[in-house]
């Protein structure tokens, strides 16, 4: 990546912006662009700089990380949202990939996770923790989502996609890695990442995540 990858931290907590700060800064290609320590300000900071990729409390007073989640995406759509949170809560985190973000941190991870993961979002290969997948599976089942069954009469034409493109799809809503689909299917990293873009393209999306939701909301993963 030639061009550096400009980053927002919005926390609150001035320590906890100086420990993102840290570990981010570490990585040659990012770029710590500001910060903000709350909502109103990561939305404000964000109409000023244009971040690419944001780091955001989930909890902050005032305009919360949610809120603050849901009006960037709305003016800024291409922004990279991640939710970082001390603790991995379902229902917020939830909450957060409904209104746009591209997944989560806790803070307890170790720096070179952080940094790995904050990489591989920055490329569009992150892939949504499996056991998080599979809680956003139980939580359309605990919620009675009524579109689930409906869907799954009309998955065999979902979005006009091919068989294996299904089953692409199927691997990245279990939280699989590029890697990994390959492994499963006999592909190549190359062929996955070529049909995760016909994909994308196919059903109008942006990222893994919404891919995630759109299989899910299809009923064409199960829950364990």
């Amino acid at each position: 990546m030639s061009k550096p990858i400009r980053l927002l931290l919005a926390d609150d907590h001035r320590h906890a912006r100086e420990g993102m700060r840290t570990i981010v800064s570490a990585v040659p290609e990012f770029v710590v662009a500001g910060e903000a320590s709350s909502g109103e300000e990561a939305l404000a900071m964000t109409d000023k700089l244009e971040p690419d990729l944001i780091l955001m409390d989930i909890n902050m007073p005032g305009m919360g990380g949610l809120e603050a989640v849901k009006a960037i995406k709305s003016a800024h759509p291409t922004v990279k949202i991640i939710m970082v949170t001390v603790s991995d809560d379902v229902s917020h985190l939830f909450e957060a990939l409904k209104k746009g973000a591209q997944g989560y941190l806790l803070k307890n991870l170790n720096p070179s996770a952080w940094r790995d993961y904050l990489r591989a979002v920055a490329l569009d290969e992150a892939p949504l923790n499996p056991e998080l997948a599979m809680s956003i599976l139980r939580e359309f089942a605990d919620r009675g989502n009524k579109s689930v069954n409906a869907a799954k009469e009309k998955n065999s034409d979902a979005g006009g996609l091919t068989p294996r493109e299904k089953e692409i799809l199927q691997e990245v809503a279990r939280g699989n890695t590029n890697r990994e689909v390959a492994v499963s299917l006999g592909l190549s990293e190359h062929t996955v990442k070529n049909h995760l873009k016909n994909i994308l393209q196919k059903l109008h999306l942006d990222n893994r995540v919404q891919l995630t939701r759109y299989a899910y909301e299809r009923g064409m993963v199960e829950t364990e």
